[in-house]
C-alpha cells in the first residue's frame, strides 16, 4: 500500500510540472514590432484598407529598482489594466540575411519575449536580480493583486501613463496595426505580429515588411516608442543610462 501511496504522488508531482510548463508555454509570445509616425495620407490608407476593431484606453506602470537592472538588461516589467507582463529580448539571427547583415526591413522592427504568467515573470525577474535579491524563495501561489514580491525585490513604479489605442486589422492574417495617443502628448503607430515561442520570426518580419508598404510607409530610421519619449521627457538620466548601454 505505502508504494502505491508512493508512485501516486510521484504521479501527481509530475502532472504538475506538465500542467505547470503547460499553462507558462501558452502564455509566453514573441512580439515582433515595427512603429511608424502615422500622417494624414497614412491614416487615409490605413481607412481604406483596415478595418477598424475598437478604440480601448488603458494605463500602464513600469517597475525597476532604483540602479535600473532590468531596464538597463532591456527587460521591462510592466502591470497593464492589473495585468502582469514582462518583456525580454531575443536574439535577432533568424533575420540575417546570407550576408550575416540584418535586411533594413529587419532592422526596424523590435523582437521581444511576452510574458504574462505571474510565477514565471516573477522567477525570471529574480533571475535578473538573483545578486540583489538573494536566495529567498518567491511564493509562485501569489494571486495577481497580491504584489507584496515588489518590496521583496526593491521593485518600484518608474513609469505611469494612459494611452488610447486604436486598433486595425488587414488581410495579412496575424498582422494588427495599433495607433497610440498617449497622455504626454505623444501618437505613434506599431505594426505587431505574435508568434508562438520558436514561432517564425522571419515569417512575421515578412508580413510586416508587406504591410508596411501597403500603407506606403518610407524612412530607414526607427521611430521612438512611447517609453523612449516618456523617459527622455521625465527621467533624462535613465534615459542617458540606457543609450550609453545600447538599449534604447
Amino acid at each position: 500500500m505505502h508504494l502505491v501511496n508512493l508512485i501516486c504522488e510521484h504521479a501527481v508531482k509530475a502532472y504538475s510540472t506538465i500542467y505547470v510548463n503547460l499553462i507558462v508555454s501558452f502564455q509566453m509570445s514573441v512580439e515582433v514590432e515595427r512603429k511608424f509616425l502615422c500622417n494624414a495620407d497614412i491614416l487615409k490608407t490605413l481607412e481604406e484598407i483596415g478595418v477598424c476593431v475598437g478604440q480601448r484606453q488603458f494605463r500602464d506602470q513600469y517597475f525597476d529598482n532604483p540602479s535600473f537592472d532590468l531596464t538597463l538588461r532591456d527587460t521591462w516589467l510592466r502591470k497593464r489594466k492589473g495585468c502582469w507582463e514582462l518583456k525580454c529580448p531575443i536574439t535577432a539571427n533568424v533575420t540575417e540575411e546570407p550576408s550575416g547583415v540584418q535586411s533594413e526591413g529587419a532592422a526596424l522592427c523590435s523582437r521581444y519575449r511576452e510574458i504574462t504568467n505571474l510565477p514565471e515573470i516573477q522567477r525570471r525577474v529574480k533571475d535578473v536580480l538573483k545578486d540583489i535579491c538573494g536566495d529567498g524563495e518567491t511564493d509562485a501561489g501569489r494571486s495577481q493583486g497580491d504584489e507584496s514580491w515588489l518590496s521583496e525585490m526593491n521593485l518600484v513604479c518608474f513609469a505611469d501613463f494612459t494611452t488610447v489605442r486604436q486598433s486595425f486589422t488587414l488581410e495579412e492574417k496575424g498582422v494588427q496595426i495599433d495607433l497610440d495617443q498617449a497622455d504626454f502628448g505623444y501618437h505613434v503607430g506599431e505594426i505587431e505580429v505574435l508568434v508562438p515561442e520558436a514561432g517564425d520570426v522571419q515569417s512575421a518580419l515578412e508580413k510586416i515588411e508587406r504591410t508596411a508598404g501597403k500603407l506606403g510607409l518610407t524612412g530607414d530610421q526607427q521611430v521612438d516608442g512611447k517609453m523612449h519619449v516618456y523617459l527622455q521627457r521625465n527621467h533624462p538620466e535613465h534615459y542617458a543610462r540606457l543609450l550609453r548601454e545600447h538599449v534604447l
